[in-house]
Order: structure tokens, then sequence, then C-alpha cells
């Protein structure tokens, strides 16, 4: 077993032990006073910045943080001088399979791979369903080469696009990728602009929806806008073109990246995306074309732009319209 020690940063001392992956690792930290009164979660989220503030959160909620060997809350301030102990549990075993299935890659290097996602594909396991996700076949194509900072179920994800909507996603091969997508991601420099068919005319033909978005307080699976405790949320929307006076096809571009942001916000508005049962219409109206077969929200992410992690120049990435989406955008425009 190795022990190293030295400063971790201006705040904190660490010795860490173990350098067999199966093990447990620990963590301790001196706190200095340039750190008083900052809470626990947060604190130990800037030491180990592999791990998301949620999972230290639920690690210190399963008792593998102590401060001053006492058992805490994530919301713990701590205090000049006080002694932490980090307990991180080993890397769980990957329990999930790589399988072979056809990917449409638009881009592919050393740190990222850029897919077009299909419709009705999920993109990361989940209970219930470790099979047949993208994750999986990235996992053949990459040969497991992928980021491995999101976890066991989510490697190389460092977003996310909805099981039923379409288009461009990146895919972190490299940690170096992953940190540079996340911190960009964070600070809302991505550009990101997608497309999508929702009901009824609007009374400007552009603005932007202000709205934070949280979890809907009646129904714990859907998003809901939320003033109280939302999550600040900025969708800017453009109409491109109208549809036989009942639907308009629609340019929006994410400032934040919300779960469900888009649907929320046009929904929140009076134009929920056609084909959305959760936040719309529960019914695709009987006259619409090929309303029997329409899977899920007409979406589709169609362009993705970012500071490429190792060149550090700006690049972009588009993805054509899925072929259902452009026959309705033909039928609907008749």
């Amino acid at each position: 077993m190795i022990i190293a020690s030295g400063a971790r940063n201006a705040g904190a001392f660490l010795i860490g032990t173990g350098e067999n992956m199966s093990e447990e690792e620990r963590y301790c930290y001196t706190v200095t006073g340039d750190y008083e009164g900052m809470r626990l979660d947060q604190f130990l989220a800037g030491e180990l910045k592999d791990h998301s503030r949620s999972y230290i959160q639920k690690l210190i909620r399963e008792g593998r943080a102590r401060v001053n060997d006492r058992s805490v809350k994530p919301s713990a301030r701590i205090s000049a001088d006080d002694q932490i102990l980090m307990v991180m549990p080993p890397p769980a075993e990957l329990a999930v399979l790589p399988e072979e299935m056809a990917l449409d890659i638009l881009y592919e290097d050393e740190d990222i791979i850029l897919i077009n996602k299909g419709k009705d594909m999920v993109v990361h396991p989940c209970p219930g369903r470790y099979s047949g996700t993208l994750v999986n076949g990235l996992l053949w194509h990459c040969r497991e080469q992928l980021s491995g900072i999101n976890g066991v179920l989510r490697p190389g994800i460092v977003h996310r696009i909805d099981k039923d909507t379409t288009g461009v996603l990146v895919v972190c091969k490299t940690d170096l990728a992953h940190k540079s997508l996340a911190l960009q991601l964070k600070e809302h420099s991505i550009n990101r602009r997608y497309e999508a068919i929702v009901y009824h005319n609007f009374s400007q033909e552009e603005g932007l929806v202000d709205a934070p978005i949280g979890r809907d307080p009646g129904d714990r699976k859907k998003m809901a806008v939320e003033y109280k405790k939302g999550r600040p949320a900025i969708t800017h929307y453009r109409v491109l073109s109208h549809l036989n006076h009942r639907f308009n096809h629609v340019a929006c571009r994410l400032e934040t990246g919300r779960t469900h942001q888009i649907r929320v916000h046009m929904a929140s508005i009076g134009h929920p995306l056609l084909g959305d049962s959760v936040y719309g219409p529960r019914k695709v109206p009987a006259d619409v074309p090929g309303a029997a077969s329409l899977k899920g929200q007409c979406l589709h992410a169609g362009l993705l732009g970012f500071v490429h992690p190792r060149t550090g120049l700006y690049v972009e990435f588009e993805a054509p319209l899925p072929d259902y989406f452009a026959r309705l955008l033909e039928q609907l425009g008749q």
C-alpha cells in the first residue's frame, strides 16, 4: 500500500492511501481558514473533482465522510482545523456489456466521438434497462476506451438527449475531453441548436423563455417551471415556418441544459411539442399524417458547437433532420 502526502490546495492537506483500485480510497484533510463556513459537500466536490457533487452527497449520507470523527450531513459547515475523513468506495465492476450495433458516427478522434442518435434510443443504461442503449454500442465500438468520470453506467457521457429526441450528441473518450466539455457545459458556452414542431401560432416570430425548471411537485417523474425551487433555465426560440395554421416549425437555442428544458419551456408558453404526451396533448390528432406511428416528441438536436478539448479550436457538428421529421414538415406544410 502506498501513502502519499502533499498540499492539495491552499486550504487543505491530503493523505491518500490505496494503490489497488479494488480497494477503498481514504482521503484525510485538515481545513484551513480559507474554507471556514463552507458546506462539506461543496468542499469535498472541489477536492474530488472526478466525481459529481450529487455523488459526493450520496456518499456523505451513507456515512462515508466524517468530520472530527463524527458523521454529518452534506450541508454541514466546516471550520478551520476540522479533520475530515472521506472514504471512497472501490469502483464498481462494469455491469453493462458491449453490444455490436450500427452507430451513425458524424466524427471521431482520439478524444471525442460525435453520434447522430436515432429515435427510441436510450443514451445510457438505467434500472431495468441495461442493454440496447447507446452506451452498449459505444463500448463495442470504442473497445471500452471511454472516459470513466461519470461511472460505470454512463462512461463517456457528458450530456444526453431524451430517448425520443434525435440528433447530435458528443461522447468523451478521454478524461481530458470529459473535464473540458463538462466545464463548457457548466459555463453555458456550448452552442446547442434544436428544431421542433410545436402546436399553435405565435404572437411573435421569436423570443425567449426565462423560467426556472425543477421537479413537478405533483408528479416527480416530470419537470415543470418552478419559481421557488427550480434551477435557472433559458431557451431562445425562432419560428422557421408556419404549418397549416395549427403547427409551427421552430428553432430553439439553449443557454442552459435542464432536463426536458425545451419540452417544458415550450409547453409553458402554450406551444407543446407535437407528439409529446407528457407535456402536451395525450394523443396526436388523428388527421396528422402518420399520427398512429409517431413516437414521442418531434425534437431534433441539429447542431452542437464547442471548443475542442485538445486543439482549443471551436468546432461545430450538424445532424440532418430524420426522415420522419422531414416528411411531417412537407405534409403539414401543404
